[in-house]
Order: structure tokens, then C-alpha cells, then sequence
């Protein structure tokens, strides 16, 4: 069987949708939605708004939202804003990633049972954020607690 082309998505190209493919994607554009891929390369100036899913994804550039491949490579220029979930994962120096990773030995079975109950993790993660800004108005409380443990310490002198 001859080996197909990559599919090449270039600077100059904005996509607002999904994009689907069977086989390799070099995406160097924009897009607003769903990228799926066998292969998938972002290159540096590229940036994607929404999930990825596919087997190999070396990142280059920007995404906003969830990572879920097989094997998953974070260049030195890259930009990742959400969770990653993945088989293997290579971080290079350099590279900015803000949001939860978690190994999983099928990623890709992963996302198609939580794209089946894709309204359950939004409101688990909404839920999740508010014991986490609870959280963040607790310190006044502990403050306190930590003011009756330095009272309590013997370490510290009373005058």
C-alpha cells in the first residue's frame, strides 16, 4: 500500500469546525473546534481552540483545551492550556503547559466514553473549581489557627 501525503492546513487558514482525519494533519493555521488525527504536528505559529485527539501529536504551537493521544510531544515552543491525557509524554525545555496530565493505557477509548457523557465532566470540573475557590477563602481561618499556634509556641518569647 503507497504511503498517503499529510494533510497540510496552512498559516493563512482559519477554521471555524471540527477537523476529522484518517491519517497525518500538519496544521499550521487556526482553528476553533475539534481536531482529530492519526498524526497530527502543530506547528508554531498554529493554535487550536478545543480538544485533540490523536494517536502521535507533536505540539508546536498553541492549544487551548483537553490533549488525548497515545504518545504526546511538547516542543520547546509550545503552549498547552488543558488537561493532557496520554500513553507517553515528552516535555522539552521551554515549553509552557498549564492544566492536568494523566497517563492512561488507552487514551483514545478514553475520550470516546467521555465524549459520550461529554455534560458529566463539565459539571464535574465546575464543581471541582468551587471546593477549590472555597478553598481559596480559607486561608483566613487558618491564618487564625496558625495565630494560636505561634501563641502556643514555646519558641516564641512573651513580652
Amino acid at each position: 500500500m503507497k504511503a498517503k501525503a499529510p494533510s497540510i492546513l496552512s498559516a493563512d487558514l482559519k477554521i471555524t469546525g471540527s477537523i476529522v482525519s484518517d491519517g497525518e494533519v500538519q496544521l499550521d493555521g487556526s482553528v476553533e473546534g475539534d481536531v482529530r488525527a492519526t498524526d497530527l504536528t502543530i506547528g508554531e505559529e498554529a493554535s487550536i481552540k478545543g480538544e485533540v485527539v490523536a494517536e502521535n501529536v507533536v505540539i508546536r504551537g498553541r492549544v487551548v483545551g483537553s490533549v488525548r493521544a497515545r504518545q504526546v510531544q511538547l516542543s520547546a515552543t509550545a503552549r498547552v492550556e488543558g488537561d493532557v491525557i496520554h500513553a507517553t509524554l515528552a516535555i522539552e525545555s521551554g515549553a509552557f503547559f498549564d492544566g492536568l496530565c494523566k497517563r492512561s493505557s488507552d487514551p483514545l477509548s478514553d475520550a470516546k466514553s467521555s465524549s459520550a457523557s461529554s455534560s458529566k465532566p463539565a459539571s464535574q470540573s465546575s464543581s471541582a473549581s468551587t471546593p477549590t475557590s472555597a478553598a481559596s477563602n480559607t486561608p483566613p481561618p487558618a491564618a487564625a489557627s496558625a495565630d494560636k499556634a505561634v501563641a502556643n509556641d514555646p519558641f516564641t518569647s512573651k513580652s
